[in-house]
């Protein structure tokens, strides 16, 4: 097996994909991490006879140059979301939204299904990328913090992942801000976001199950093997909750 680590970078990844029709490689694996700009490598690949699976993310290129999708259906994810935004608030709202990567498939599918689901008297007053990262993700919040006050000029947070909402709090804790103060709604249902649960920072946490490498195997094997295989495999995957967060926390496997 051939593995490369992008660092979370387009470019990277073509390369890697370029290198591996360059190795004749049976199967590409391709966890996209941006939803455009993928015609040209993929073509290539197609050319070459390599089957591509994409990978948990999507991709904007045409479907006939790859053999199937496999990951979760990210617009559901941001209706999920909003559905919990519209039981909390039936009076209306104002909210923030920290946005994954500009352009990956996951914060085009999250924005998309959230606003399509949202109650229109719930107003999503600013939207940033944090990219998807911890890092990124505190100076935009506290960017936010100095712009807006919490509690008085927005009451809630869609989150588009845990590790951005772990930055979010950090953020929110040292501008005195407290647990159960705004009604957070993240995305990933990672150990991270479960502590969020138990700690009162998040009321809800919508899955996004990353554990795709079993499922990527097999269909690695059954392509190889002549097998026909399914162009879309969705993983099944919830909403948690702060009641029963304790309980499960210590059986997550990320």
């Amino acid at each position: 097996m051939v593995f490369s680590d992008a660092q979370q970078k387009q470019e990277n990844q073509i390369s890697a994909v370029r290198a591996c029709i360059q190795q004749g490689v049976s199967v590409i694996a391709l966890p996209p991490v941006v939803e455009d700009g993928w015609d040209a490598v993929l073509t290539e690949a197609h050319n070459a006879g390599i089957p591509v699976i994409v990978v948990d993310r999507t991709v904007s290129a045409d479907p006939s140059l790859y053999v199937s999708h496999i990951g979760s259906d990210m617009e559901l994810e941001g209706k999920r979301a909003a559905e919990e935004f519209n039981k909390k608030f039936p009076d209306g709202a104002k909210i923030l939204e920290l946005s994954g990567t500009t352009g990956s498939g996951a914060a085009v599918g999250r924005a998309k299904g959230f606003r399509a689901a949202l109650n229109s008297n719930i107003e999503i007053i600013d939207s940033q990328t944090g990219n998807f990262t911890r890092a990124e993700a505190l100076p935009v919040m506290q960017a936010f913090l100095q712009t807006y006050k919490a509690g008085t000029d927005f009451q809630g947070i869609f989150i588009h992942n845990d590790d951005m909402g772990i930055g979010a709090i950090e953020a929110l804790k040292a501008a005195g801000v407290n647990p159960g103060d705004l009604f957070i709604v993240s995305v990933d249902g990672t150990r991270g976001g479960f502590q969020a649960m138990v700690d009162g920072w998040f009321q809800a946490d919508v899955e996004c199950n990353p554990l795709l490498a079993p499922q990527v195997y097999q269909m690695s094997l059954d392509i190889m093997n002549g097998k026909p295989v399914d162009k879309n495999v969705l993983t099944n995957e919830t909403v948690y909750y702060p009641d029963n967060a304790a309980q499960l926390l210590p059986d997550r496997k990320y």
